[in-house]
């Protein structure tokens, strides 16, 4: 039986970076995001019919996206079903293509938010300190302030994620402080 551990935490936080020390497939939906905007036709069609003002040329520019989802709430939320829509099909593909492996990883930000866990999952949150978290979000390259803020206001809080969780991992932005809290699930859950 497969065990799935989905990964909760505040944007920043290191919850890709924890996902792939875990040593075990890992569902990184942001990555699953940025290959859509630049591969897949089908939903470049889809936001360019609800979205003709942004999204006009392929690969989709992120910049296009932020420009939408910041221009008003009704962008966001048409961006926000289109890609979950898709991402949801990508995960069951993931899932599908793992299902011998004894467990998988689920890097997805909005996991809670969107409803996509299973109640067996293993939530774990990674508990990052605030100044390293926002030192982290500065040094981004694409790092865009309101769209952070915009993202934050559809997530649930850190102390919502944190009561959900089974797990807590402290991540001091060190690989052994990581690597502590992933040892010690291992070792209770296998």
């Amino acid at each position: 039986m497969m065990i799935r551990i989905g990964i909760l935490g505040e944007i920043g936080s290191g919850k890709s970076y924890v996902a792939n020390n875990f040593g075990y497939p890992v569902f990184n939906a942001d990555l699953e995001v940025s290959k859509l905007y630049k591969k897949n036709k089908k939903i470049f069609h889809k936001l360019n019919k609800k979205l003709p003002k942004y999204v006009f040329s392929f690969p989709i520019d992120k910049i296009q996206i932020t420009k939408a989802i910041l221009s008003n709430n009704l962008n966001f939320q048409i961006v926000l079903k289109i890609v979950h829509d898709e991402i949801k099909k990508k995960l069951k593909f993931f899932l599908k293509k793992n299902k011998n492996k004894k467990i998988v990883i689920l890097d997805i930000p909005l996991l809670l938010e969107n409803k996509i866990y299973d109640k067996k999952d293993i939530l774990v949150f990674i508990d990052s300190p605030k100044v390293g978290i926002k030192k982290r979000l500065k040094k981004r390259i694409n790092f865009n302030n309101k769209l952070f803020k915009k993202f934050l206001k559809i997530q649930f809080s850190p102390a919502y994620k944190k009561r959900k969780a089974r797990f807590i991992i402290k991540n001091k932005f060190t690989k052994k402080s990581v690597d502590i809290g992933i040892k010690r699930i291992l070792r209770e859950i296998l």
